[in-house]
């Protein structure tokens, strides 16, 4: 898996569980992101627990860089962002993951998103050598995120910026032309006349464009008028089958 450079780097210091590698790597794919820099990891790398909560994700742990520092893991990166939850004495720039993203977004050079272990965050070491402090908006009464968690909004963020989500196939469909959407409608007064329901005669004008009006207003593709239709036959067969 070749790297994308204008991508920023998602650096885990110092990570305790395999199990939260893996999840903060399928957080990264989810959103496009594929660079993986793991600064001491506690238990070694690689780590057989990570596979299995990575869901899938495994292109990011099998190319994920193992570093002693974390000088040494952002040493190609002009732009470092670290995220905790407190400044930790520390005098840097605060950004949430949204202005931070717009900022990897429009800046020139290599960026890294920092992550510090589950149980402490990063130390006052590790906030020091970013340029700038990435902090979630978040409850001060539960200010309590996993790593995980937080790997996946500052993903997220980033995404925003590119182009991900794919057209579905009913997003591909053409609006149905006028005359498959009359067919329709007239299939269902047809279905609905005789059995009353557009009674009583008074109403029938009224009561047949409030019908037109809910028929027309979801903009139906192709597919969905020719779905519709044949719910419509089933249900005439039903009734030619088994009239009152």
């Amino acid at each position: 898996m070749a790297h994308d450079l204008s991508k920023p780097v998602i650096v885990l210091v110092r990570p305790q569980l395999g199990e939260n590698i893996g999840k903060a790597a399928r957080a990264m794919l989810n959103f496009g992101l594929t660079e993986l820099r793991l600064v001491a990891p506690r238990d070694g790398w690689p780590n057989p627990s990570a596979g299995p909560a990575a869901a899938g994700a495994d292109a990011v742990l099998e190319q994920a860089a193992v570093f002693e520092t974390l000088a040494e893991a952002v040493h190609d990166c002009a732009h470092v962002y670290a995220t905790t939850v407190r400044k930790r004495g520390v005098t840097k720039p605060v950004l949430t993951p949204e202005q931070a993203a717009r900022e990897v977004h429009t800046q020139q050079g290599r960026s890294a998103l920092v992550f510090g272990p589950e149980r402490s965050g990063l130390e006052t070491d590790d906030v020091a050598l970013a340029r700038a402090i990435v902090t979630v908006p978040i409850n001060p009464e539960f200010a309590s995120l996993n790593l995980a968690q937080a790997v996946i909004l500052c993903a997220y963020e980033w995404s925003k910026g590119v182009s991900l989500a794919q057209p579905t196939v009913e997003e591909l469909l053409p609006p149905a032309p006028q005359d498959e959407l009359e067919g329709m409608i007239t299939q269902f007064e047809a279905l609905l006349r005789p059995r009353g329901y557009f009674r009583p005669p008074s109403r029938a004008a009224a009561t047949r464009r409030t019908l037109r009006n809910m028929l027309t207003k979801p903009g139906w593709n192709h597919l969905e008028v020719r779905t519709m239709r044949g719910v419509l036959s089933a249900l005439e067969r039903r009734i030619e089958d088994d009239p009152e």
